[in-house]
């Protein structure tokens, strides 16, 4: 019975960061700092976005979703952290695991998701700008979020029910600080040739085909651009696509590059290290990206940071 079990009563121990003691607080701390300014982050933007009449366009509609994303993504795993942290806990049970799983799955694809919709909706706003309103109207646009959605459902309940055919020891020990999928099949204890090859087609359909169409509408913006004489034509057109542009380098470039890296020789702190800077990190800096570099959003948040303070009055 103690061997081997792949059914609910099987436990899992999450390693975490230190077994450090005195390393506890400053690990709580930091990560509800990032959390807080996380969520704190992305609800400003999608207030600003909801209530300001001038921001009810495609972009920003996509850039909402993006926000709400981004909170859920990272609450699937910060919060369960900071409670073992707390309570000086690692064990994580097998239904707790395989649910965290699946919602990690479904927020970091449609992660992926949005952000080669939002690239799409630039590049028919430059390339094909006589067009734009037809082609990106508010019905086709909720239609891709609503099979972006439907796709990520289906796949991360594709990889659970086939985590849930392995066999896993009582008591596997996990060095991570959450319950990911590469993990979970290191740690099997039968044969995980299906979810292999499933893994790496759900990473090449859902990984490098929209970096390759991102990387598409990238190209054909620039050229684009090339064409256009005026330069201040070319400044206003490509403000528009910074924000989204450094989204999407640091999401790839923190969650792709690092594994990369990993994969070539493989360690468990660079991994976790990687997991911390695709799930809490970029998150977190998305709202400051696009507040920062988008003359529209910072005015839409001024304008609601000033309603907020003269609303008691």
């Amino acid at each position: 019975m103690r061997g081997e079990n792949h059914t609910s009563m099987a436990q899992f121990i999450l390693i975490g960061f230190s077994e450090d003691p005195s390393l506890q607080p400053i690990l709580f701390g930091l990560f509800l700092s990032m959390y807080l300014i996380t969520v704190l982050g992305n609800l400003l933007i999608i207030l600003a976005i909801t209530s300001d009449p001038h921001l009810h366009t495609p972009m920003y509609f996509f850039l909402s979703k993006l926000s709400f994303v981004d909170i859920c993504f990272t609450s699937t795993t910060i919060p369960k952290m900071l409670v073992n942290i707390q309570t000086q806990r690692k064990d994580f049970s097998y239904s707790e695991c395989l649910t965290q799983l699946y919602f990690f799955m479904i927020f970091g694809g449609m992660d992926n998701f949005l952000l080669t919709v939002m690239a799409f909706d630039r590049f028919v706003a430059i390339c094909h700008p006589l067009n734009y309103s037809v082609t990106m109207n508010t019905h086709f646009c909720s239609l891709l979020v609503l099979v972006s959605w439907i796709i990520m459902f289906c796949v991360a309940m594709l990889h659970v029910l086939l985590i849930k055919l392995l066999t896993f020891s009582v008591g596997t020990k996990i060095p991570h600080f959450f319950c990911e999928l590469v993990q979970l099949l290191k740690a099997a204890s039968s044969d995980t040739l299906v979810n292999t090859i499933c893994l790496y087609l759900s990473a090449a359909l859902f990984g490098v085909f929209p970096a390759t169409g991102i990387l598409f509408s990238y190209y054909q913006i620039l050229s684009s651009l090339m064409k256009m004489s005026s330069t201040t034509s070319k400044h206003k057109a490509f403000s528009t696509c910074g924000s989204h542009l450094c989204v999407v380098c640091l999401f790839y470039g923190t969650g792709l590059g690092v594994y990369l890296s990993s994969a070539v020789s493989y360690s468990a702190d660079r991994s976790m290290m990687a997991s911390v800077m695709y799930t809490v990190v970029t998150p977190m800096l998305n709202p400051f990206i696009y507040s920062l570099r988008n003359k529209d959003v910072k005015g839409a948040l001024g304008r609601l940071l000033s309603r907020a303070i003269s609303f008691p009055s």
